[in-house]
């Protein structure tokens, strides 16, 4: 039975690596349209803010729903859903160039539909796998991950030079329809939760809630994931407009998946072999690690620098990503994982938000103080990001209850 569950999840992750490969080639394109289009990086940062906060608000009710109805259904309705944002701004660049307030209606579209996905996603890898094989699944999704960085990118930047923005949003509505059917071979055989009680929303958040609060440790690590998630959320959005202030979409490609391809290599490491101990002292290293990178990866506007320190930085993500998960995912009852993914979603995410909303800005207004444009405004934000997230990567170790996480499993 655990071989057959975990076959099912890697067809369910093959499906969810598809799709990721195709919301890379989106989210490339338009951050490449968008920068050339008003050469800002707060317009690039609206476009991101704008796709992910309304995911990130319905993250909790999307949590409940996971809970209540069937997972897989969810998963198959959000991505199949999703895909009408695509077709919004694919429609705008058919009838001309598209205006930024459209992709933003376009992007957002498809970020409330999406919020289905993601809780339901990691609620059924709690359904199909063992607590011994979390981790290892935690490193393939790792690797599907990745892909949005590793693969999308230099594929993104190859299929620009030969067509435009139109073939990138096409290939990634199209992903949609293997998505859906891998999801829909994997729902059978596997008890729909249609059939269990219902409750109000209020109570079903306030069990989410209480299975986080439950142990102080779990609380703790969502706070401090949610500073984590700030600093990392300045190296996401000024990625783009660092290098493109210096050089264009083909090299911005390359050197995105030259960097994503450290994520993969540590992804591929831990799905072989488990982090079996010590994963507070892991989390707090990769933490560390990846501020020194960061803050290596913004010094110069130098290709080769940019990216081995990148590629350092996105290695280091991945054990930090699987400690964490561990630590959270075993210490709270699988009944209540949908909503409680839910909730850790949009309380982790938050740091995201700020720095979706501030990054572009202080880019911009960095650039402009010391007359150095916004690219290397980028830069100069990104260091400092990295030195700040190396500073508070030692708090786990130092915290008691996020240590008896680990030794009370």
């Amino acid at each position: 039975m655990q071989t057959t569950n975990f076959n099912k999840f890697l067809l369910l992750w093959t499906g969810e690596l598809v799709s990721a490969i195709g919301s890379g080639l989106t989210s490339f394109g338009l951050g490449v349209y968008v920068f050339q289009q008003t050469g800002m990086a707060s317009a690039t940062a609206l476009v991101t803010l704008l796709a992910f906060v309304p995911g990130l608000i319905l993250g909790v009710p999307a949590g409940v729903l996971a809970d209540r109805y069937d997972r897989r259904l969810l998963m198959i309705l959000g991505d199949g859903l999703s895909a009408l944002g695509l077709l919004f701004i694919l429609f705008c660049f058919f009838k001309g160039e598209a205006a930024l307030w459209q992709i933003c209606v376009g992007v957002t579209i498809s970020s409330v539909f999406s919020s289905l996905l993601d809780p339901a996603y990691k609620a059924t890898v709690t359904d199909l796998l063992t607590p011994e094989q979390y981790t290892k699944a935690s490193g393939l999704v790792g690797v599907a991950g990745s892909a949005k960085y590793l693969i999308s990118p230099v594929l993104a930047g190859l299929l620009l030079t030969i067509s435009d923005i139109r073939l990138l949003l096409l290939l990634d509505t199209a992903t949609f329809f293997l998505t859906v059917t891998a999801t829909l071979v994997v729902r059978k055989g596997i008890t729909s939760r249609k059939a269990m009680e219902k409750k109000s929303f209020t109570r079903e958040f306030s069990e989410g809630w209480n299975a986080i609060t439950q142990k102080k440790g779990v609380l703790v690590l969502v706070i401090l994931s949610s500073a984590i998630t700030f600093f990392l959320g300045f190296i996401q959005t000024l990625f783009g407009p660092m290098i493109l202030g210096f050089a264009d979409s083909t090299v911005l490609g390359v050197s995105e998946t030259i960097c994503a391809s450290g994520m993969l290599i540590s992804s591929l490491v831990i799905g072989m072999v488990s982090l079996k101990k010590n994963r507070v002292v892991i989390l707090s290293a990769a933490l560390f690690a990846a501020g020194i990178f960061m803050a290596g990866f913004g010094i110069r506007e130098n290709i080769v620098v940019i990216c081995i320190f990148g590629f350092l930085f996105f290695s280091s993500l991945p054990f930090a990503n699987a400690a964490l998960d561990f630590l959270v995912r075993t210490n709270i009852a699988d009944d209540f994982q949908g909503r409680a993914w839910g909730l850790i979603g949009v309380l982790s995410q938050l740091g995201y938000v700020a720095a979706y909303a501030i990054s572009g800005i202080l880019a911009d207004g960095t650039g402009a103080l010391f007359s150095i444009g916004s690219g290397r405004g980028s830069g100069l934000l990104i260091v400092a990001a990295g030195i700040f997230l190396a500073a508070i990567s030692f708090l786990p170790c130092r915290i008691k209850s996020v240590r008896a996480l680990e030794e009370t499993r």
